[in-house]
C-alpha cells in the first residue's frame, strides 16, 4: 500500500482523490443527488445498517462531499471525522447543540464571532442552556469559573476584531480537569497554522466560506471532532438537516488545493501592511497577531505555524462619524462582510453590544482588514491617503 503523502502541500494535493471517487480524472465529479438507488432488498437493507458505508441518500453525501470532508481532515491531524454544513454558524451551532442540554453551563469568550453569541444568546438561551462571556486572555484561571454543570468552553483564537490569542493549551487543561467539552472556531488559521487537536480541543469548526473556498462564491462549514465527541457531533450535524450541495463542495475542493500557496501570499502582504499601520503617525495599534502590540503575540509565537490576512488596527482620538473621509473614496478596499477571497476588505468594526466580560478602551475608531492578493505596495497607499484624508477631515 502506498504511503500517504506527508508535507501539508502534498496532502493539499492529493488528498480526497481516491481513485473509486475521481475514474481516472483529476478531481473528482460533481454528483447531483437526492435519491440513491439499490438493485436488490439484500442491499438496501445493508445500506439501512450501515448508511455511511456508501451511497445512501443525497443529505448524506456522494464522493464530491466525501472527498471535501476527506482532505479536511487531513488538515487538522487527530479528527476522526469531518461533517460539511452550509455555513460556518451552522457548524457552531451544530457543535454545541450536540454536547449541551438544558440546565447545562456554557462558557464562551468574549471576543467570539458576533453570530456565536447570537446562538448562546438566543437559540440556547431559548433550550435552558446559560452562556457566560469570559476574558479571552484568562488562560488556566478559567478554571475559576467553570461549575458543577459546566459542560462546555467555546474558543475562538486569535479573537474576531480585536484579535486576542488565547492560551488553548491552558484552557483545555482546566476543561478537561473538569469534564468540559472544548470548542474552537479555528477559521482564522486553518488546519495548515494552528492544529485544535494537538492543543487539547475535542471539536473543531471552521466556516469554510472563508479561506478554504478563497474565492467569495459559496457559503460552507465544516466541524470536526476527536473520536471521543465524533458520534455526537455527525449525529447532530445529521438530526439538524444540514448538509451542502455538490457545486458549493466542489468549489472548497478547488480552494482547497490552493490553500497553502494563498495562505504565504496572504500573510505576507498582511506582515507588510500591518507594518506600515504600525508605523504611522495617525494609527494608534496594530491588533496583528503577529506583532507585539497584540494581546497574546506570545502565545501566537508558540502555538501558530504562521499568520494570516485578517486584522483590526485603531486610529487615534477622532470621531468616528468621520470615518465616510476614511472609506468612502478607497480604490482598492471595498466595504464588505466575511473575509478569506482574493479581494481586500475593509470593515469599521464597532464593539457595542459585542463585549460584555471585558471592555477594550480604544482612544479612537477600530477598523478591521483583510488583505488580498493584490500588490501590497497599492494596499498601502490606497491606505496611506485614507489616513491623510481622515486627519484631514478634523
Amino acid at each position: 500500500m502506498a504511503k500517504k503523502p506527508g508535507p501539508i502541500d502534498t496532502k493539499l494535493v492529493h488528498a480526497g482523490r481516491r481513485p473509486d471517487w475521481t475514474h481516472g480524472v483529476v478531481n473528482p465529479p460533481v454528483y447531483h443527488a437526492s435519491t440513491c438507488l439499490f438493485d436488490t432488498v439484500a442491499e438496501f437493507e445493508a445500506a439501512v445498517k450501515n448508511p455511511n458505508a456508501g451511497l445512501y441518500y443525497g443529505r448524506r453525501g456522494t464522493p464530491t462531499q466525501w472527498a471535501l470532508q476527506e482532505a479536511l481532515i487531513e488538515t487538522e491531524p487527530g479528527a476522526a471525522g469531518c461533517r460539511l454544513t452550509p455555513s460556518g454558524v451552522s457548524a457552531i451551532a451544530a457543535a454545541l447543540l450536540g454536547v449541551l442540554k438544558s440546565g447545562d453551563h456554557l462558557l464562551v469568550t468574549d471576543s467570539a464571532y458576533e453570530p456565536t453569541r447570537s446562538i448562546c444568546d438566543g437559540l440556547l438561551k431559548s433550550q435552558g442552556i446559560e452562556t457566560e462571556y469570559f476574558d479571552p486572555m484568562i488562560g488556566s484561571e478559567i478554571s475559576r469559573l467553570i461549575k458543577p454543570n459546566t459542560k462546555a468552553v467555546f474558543c475562538e483564537s486569535p479573537g474576531s476584531l480585536t484579535f486576542e490569542v488565547q492560551d488553548i493549551p491552558a484552557i483545555s487543561a482546566a476543561a478537561k480537569a473538569a469534564g468540559a467539552v472544548v470548542i474552537i472556531d479555528n477559521t482564522w488559521a486553518t488546519g495548515l497554522y494552528f492544529n485544535p487537536f494537538d492543543h487539547g480541543v475535542d471539536i473543531s469548526i471552521q466556516a469554510l466560506t472563508k479561506y478554504v473556498v478563497g474565492h467569495s462564491d459559496a457559503m460552507m462549514g465544516c466541524v470536526m471532532a476527536t473520536e471521543r465527541y465524533w458520534p455526537r457531533v455527525e449525529r447532530s450535524v445529521f438530526q439538524l438537516g444540514l448538509c451542502v450541495g455538490p457545486d458549493d463542495a466542489y468549489l472548497g475542493l478547488r480552494g482547497l488545493r490552493t490553500l497553502s500557496v494563498r495562505l504565504k501570499q496572504h500573510e505576507a502582504s498582511a506582515m507588510r501592511v500591518a507594518e506600515f499601520l504600525w508605523a504611522h503617525q495617525h494609527v494608534d495599534t496594530v491588533l496583528h497577531p503577529a506583532l507585539e502590540s497584540c494581546p497574546g503575540q506570545a502565545l501566537w509565537r508558540r502555538d501558530f505555524k504562521g499568520s494570516t490576512g485578517l486584522f483590526s488596527f485603531v486610529l487615534k482620538a477622532g470621531d468616528p462619524a468621520l470615518l465616510n473621509h476614511f472609506i468612502d473614496d478607497m480604490q482598492h478596499f471595498k466595504i464588505g462582510f466575511s473575509w478569506g477571497g482574493y479581494e481586500s476588505l475593509i470593515l469599521p468594526a464597532r464593539l457595542t453590544g459585542t463585549r460584555t466580560a471585558t471592555t477594550p478602551n480604544f482612544p479612537g475608531p477600530l477598523l478591521r482588514l483583510h488583505i488580498g492578493l493584490e500588490d501590497p505596495e497599492d494596499l498601502i497607499a490606497d491606505l496611506g491617503e485614507a489616513l491623510e484624508r481622515y486627519h484631514n477631515a478634523h
